[in-house]
């Protein structure tokens, strides 16, 4: 409210009947009282103030002695017309302040009204008593209150709230005397629930001792429900006029306040940057070692459940410590800005949690985290393909297993002992079969070998039984082997006796086998698993299955040969008219087997089709996906990449007003948020992509993870860039550094900055300083020594670059004054009424309770002679506060 408002003559005073009876007798009863005390001063003074002032003359009277002006001269004679003359020329004086009357004419004072006079004496209160209180920029109706709040504050049972209630019971008003003459009342000896004794007690000390008259009638107090307001307000303006003298006193105090207050908020975003840092610190170092630890047990399951919590951190955990970690860094910067606003020395963070630090230990973190990425990836690679090798070497054991089912006992069988010649060579042919067979079946053999060598140099976790089962396919081959051997050994010789078998039997059996080990290598081939990762791969597969397929007409036809020989084989039995069923002894296959065999190949052909178009439509929906991946990152990748440009320049080129670069970056800061939902969308698609397994895109430059640190790196940059503003301008704000100034810093601080890095060298940085008047003379052994120290102001860390916030620092610091350690110290001084000691009590009187109890704890005590025990050294408290440098 502007103080204005407070002279203005409020409506209630023209309205009958509006003032409560209760109120006006202690309005006239305050009022008259005030009157007088300025009025005794001229030698004279009022009764009934609604008849006194009538003609004028104590009217013009009373504003000339709390003026100190003269007024014009009054007229003497005793007709209406001369008092009404008079009481306008007071009237008119009254305007001449500033004062806004309302509803008030001298006919109303003339007449006796006594509403309309108590309301100009109350407007003569608020202009000559009260407008000019001011506690901290308050209008004087709430600084008059916050000054009765601070110096009662420390007393038990007042709470001053407002000027009725408050007052009531009498000890606000005792509190306000002991306050500043603790030796005219004994407070504790007072009790609340004693008022009227409160009330005489203060107001007799008050008029006994401190010349301020009887204002209220203790009695009125009590026995009213709701004091007069304007009554209280006018006999307590009273008081803080008497106590004018002790404003230094308050003024010091207020000093030492806004100093300790600055300290204490400092010391408070210290220890939360210390805290916060802790935090981030520890939950770094405990990420790392999860993230560099390459330990598994060789399954697809617990590579998978590795890869699924490497998601949820990514997702769910690090976006949170990343925004922390952004928070801190303003923090921080904001942190040493306040610092040089306030002449303090620059935070240093205990060892291992400067910023640097911190960005170090991230981007460590980062790095562990992209090895622990790929070494997944790799490492899925390596287990997806050591769960294929492996179904494919327990599914060729089995298959060779099957075969060699009973063959070793067979070989061992000595069924030619009781045959005849002609059967004895048919076993000799069958063996001759078998021996082809057995070739043919060497080669598996070989793969199985081959593929449990693979297994064991890739690491396969169940190696043991691998090994125990190929062990155990060789042993028998080699038995097998051995087996054979000896049987055709006995065998041959028994052959003496042996003739001619059947051709026909003999050439079912010959063209028989190679075709049944065709068609068991075809079925082999057609029920082979495969692993592919692209469509080319796919295609390749299905081109040779094609080429397969072209071939089985070929395979038809050598089947109906093979089926013929038996048929010829039916036709001889029935042209010699054999009655016994003819066995061919050279081979087991018969035509049935043959047909079953041919008829499964033929099945198997569709399922191979059909498997082969699954995978197809796999990897088509894989390159799908990358298509997907690439084309949004495409378009968000050089965005990211633009838009951190643009924040480089936008840096770089602040012209204007601080205010308008700080609302365009900020308004430029909420579109940036805004192009969220695009990384979001990628973060799902790249989801899809690792979820499928799917390891490359050629369609893109960009991986998410590129995508991930140019969004962050954009986001920090900008968020960066509004700090360093908003730190500019709270440093102008507080410094008064015109806008001007400030453009004029920025310019030619830019102007060297050729590379556009926000940083300059020690050349750049000095013709900086030439640029704007700052006279250093290289050269010159005491110009290089002024240029040295000014380096080690704004370069205190030694990095041979300087900062456009150290720049701006130290030119505000070279030019602007700001609170000192010796203006501290002279304050203290005050409160201390020049003794170079003070008290804990005097503490605890002049300041509030809180800071009170800062300073006490903090000061060393004072041992100088005759100091008393309580003696604190307020000089080296106050010069710690600002450093030792600062003095």
């Amino acid at each position: 409210m502007d103080q204005n408002d407070y002279m203005a003559q409020q409506d209630d005073w023209d309205r009958e009947g509006l003032l409560d009876p209760a109120w006006e007798r202690q309005q006239k009863k305050t009022f008259t009282a005030w009157c007088n005390s300025h009025l005794r001063k001229a030698g004279t003074q009022i009764e009934l103030i609604e008849e006194d002032f009538r003609n004028g003359l104590k009217l013009m009277l009373l504003l000339e002695v709390i003026s100190g002006e003269h007024l014009p001269r009054p007229d003497r004679g005793k007709m209406r017309f001369h008092k009404i003359a008079n009481v306008n020329k007071a009237l008119e004086f009254i305007a001449s302040k500033g004062v806004r009357l309302v509803s008030i004419g001298p006919e109303e004072i003339v007449d006796g009204n006594v509403k309309m006079t108590l309301g100009m004496i109350w407007t003569i209160i608020l202009r000559f008593a009260i407008q000019d209180i001011s506690v901290e920029e308050s209008s004087a109706k709430e600084g008059l209150l916050l000054w009765c709040q601070r110096k009662t504050a420390p007393y038990k049972n007042v709470n001053v709230q407002n000027f009725h209630m408050s007052w009531k019971d009498g000890l606000a008003f005792c509190a306000l005397i002991h306050r500043h003459r603790p030796d005219l009342i004994d407070y504790d000896s007072l009790r609340k629930d004693d008022p009227l004794t409160n009330l005489n007690t203060a107001f007799d000390v008050a008029e006994k001792y401190l010349d301020i008259p009887r204002m209220l009638d203790p009695e009125e107090m009590v026995e009213i429900p709701f004091p007069d307001e304007k009554s209280v307000m006018t006999y307590v303006s009273c008081f803080y006029h008497a106590f004018a003298q002790d404003m230094p006193t308050e003024t010091a105090a207020n000093r030492i306040c806004k100093v300790l207050n600055v300290n204490q908020e400092n010391e408070r975003l210290m220890d939360e940057y210390e805290r916060l840092a802790s935090d981030l610190l520890e939950w770094i170092n405990r990420m790392r070692p999860w993230l560099e630890n390459r330990s598994t047990d060789n399954t697809m399951d617990a590579v998978q459940s590795k890869l699924d919590d490497f998601r949820d951190y990514r997702r769910r955990q690090k976006p949170p410590k990343a925004e922390e970690k952004g928070q801190l860094e303003s923090a921080f910067n904001t942190l040493q800005t306040k610092l040089r606003l306030n002449n303090r020395p620059a935070f240093m963070p205990s060892e291992g949690k400067l910023v640097s630090d911190i960005a170090n230990a991230w981007k460590g973190l980062e790095g562990a985290e992209k090895g622990y990425e790929e070494w997944l990836l790799s490492e899925m690679r390596r287990l997806e393909r050591l769960d294929h090798l492996a179904k494919k070497f327990y599914h060729k054991a089995q298959i060779h297993e099957s075969w060699t089912a009973g063959k070793e006992k067979k070989l061992a069988e000595q069924d030619y002992m009781h045959c005849q010649l002609q059967e004895v060579k048919a076993l000799i042919k069958k063996h001759d079969a078998f021996e082809t067979d057995l070739a043919a079946h060497q080669d598996r053999v070989e793969q199985i070998a081959a593929i449990a060598q693979e297994l064991n140099d890739l690491d396969y976790h169940d190696t043991a039984t691998i090994n125990s089962r190929c062990t155990s396919i060789c042993e028998e081959w080699d038995r097998l082997g051995d087996a054979t051997g000896k049987r055709r050994e006995a065998l041959l010789n028994v052959e003496k006796c042996m003739e001619a078998i059947e051709q026909l039997h003999l050439e079912f059996a010959k063209r028989a086998a190679p075709f049944n080990i065709w068609m068991d290598g075809a079925m082999e081939d057609l029920e082979d698993m495969f692993i592919v990762h692209s469509n080319e791969e796919i295609k390749g597969l299905i081109s040779a299955h094609e080429t397969f397929k072209a071939t089985l007409s070929d395979a038809e036809q050598e089947k109906n040969i093979i089926m013929s020989l038996m048929n010829d084989v039916e036709k001889h039995r029935r042209m010699y008219n054999l009655t016994q069923e003819m066995e061919n002894v050279y081979t087991n296959l018969t035509p049935e087997k043959i047909d079953d065999k041919w008829r499964r190949v033929k099945e198997l052909v569709p399922k191979r089709d059909q498997s082969l178009q699954q995978e197809l439509a796999k990897q088509m929906n894989h390159e799908r996906l990358r298509v997907e991946f690439a084309t949004l990152a495409n378009k968000v990748g050089p965005w990211i990449t633009e838009k951190t440009e643009e924040t480089v320049r936008m840096a770089l080129n602040i012209k204007g007003s601080l205010e308008n670069n700080l609302s365009n970056l900020k308004t430029y800061q909420q579109n940036i948020i805004a192009y969220q939902p695009n990384v979001d969308n990628l973060e799902i698609i790249n989801q899809k992509v690792q979820e499928s397994l799917v390891y490359d895109n050629p369609h893109t430059p960009f991986t998410m993870e590129h995508i991930r640190v140019g969004w962050e790196h954009l986001k920090t940059s900008l968020a960066r860039t509004i700090n360093e503003i908003e730190n500019q301008i709270l440093l102008r704000d507080a410094k008064g550094i015109t806008e001007e100034q400030m453009n004029e810093f920025r310019s030619s601080f830019n102007h060297f900055d050729r590379d556009h890095s926000g940083q300059l060298n020690p050349d750049e940085f000095h013709g900086c300083l030439t640029s704007l008047g700052y006279e250093v003379d290289l050269k010159d052994s005491k110009g290089e020594a002024e240029f040295q120290r000014i380096m080690a102001i704004v370069d205190p860390n030694a990095s041979g670059m300087v900062t456009f916030q150290s720049f701006i620092d130290f030119m505000t610091h070279e030019n602007i004054d700001s609170d000192t350690a010796d203006q501290v110290i002279n304050s203290f001084r005050i409160l201390a009424g020049d003794k170079p000691y003070i008290t804990a009590d005097e503490l605890r009187r002049e300041l509030p309770p809180d800071q009170a109890e800062y300073c006490i704890q903090r000061m060393s005590p004072w041992r100088g002679p005759d100091a008393p025990a309580d003696a604190l050294d307020y000089e080296s408290f106050s010069t710690a506060l600002y450093g030792e440098s600062d003095l």
